[in-house]
């Protein structure tokens, strides 16, 4: 439960975690990729812009036709879209932000440590209530999170050498 005002707004992990991640991950490893390639920032924001909408809405509505093939009740399967979608929408956003207010040279490295943190705090409440070993779980989800990143990074190093 998170305090919002006089209200408490009750977040259910699953709702929220397959969203997260992949925005979290997808948006470094899109802001890595294209500072690689020299991308210019506002191509970078666009990208952000069309992962935040158009692949979010083409991933909520994945998840909500699988929901349904699983015949989950249908309105636990439409507040797992709307939480997938919004957090989503959210986490794209907050990547925006970083670019927009950032200079060339610090939005990698912001984005990065941005990202870096948000996901260990994610990884750190899932761990915690599976019971698991935070540590190790936190590594294991850095360290996948590292190889999209860095394949992000070679793409995008690639495309400005031999492109």
């Amino acid at each position: 439960m998170w305090p919002l005002g006089e209200h408490m707004i009750h977040i259910r992990l699953p709702a929220v975690s397959f969203g997260a991640v992949s925005a979290l991950v997808t948006s470094v490893g899109l802001i890595i990729g294209f500072g690689a390639a020299g991308i210019p920032k506002i191509t970078t924001i666009a990208g952000l812009l069309i992962l935040g909408l158009a692949d979010n809405l083409t991933d909520s509505l994945s998840i909500h036709v699988y929901q349904e093939s699983e015949r989950l009740e249908q309105h636990v399967a439409l507040k797992s879209t709307i939480g997938n979608f919004m957090t989503r929408f959210a986490l794209a956003t907050s990547f925006i932000a970083i670019v927009a207010a950032c200079s060339d040279v610090t939005i990698m490295f912001v984005s990065l440590a941005w990202g870096t943190l948000l996901l260990t705090g994610l990884t750190w409440l899932l761990a915690k209530s599976r019971g698991v070993n935070i540590k190790v779980e936190i590594f294991k989800h850095l360290a996948v999170a590292s190889v999209v990143i860095a394949i992000s990074r070679i793409i995008g190093m690639t495309v400005s050498n031999y492109m």
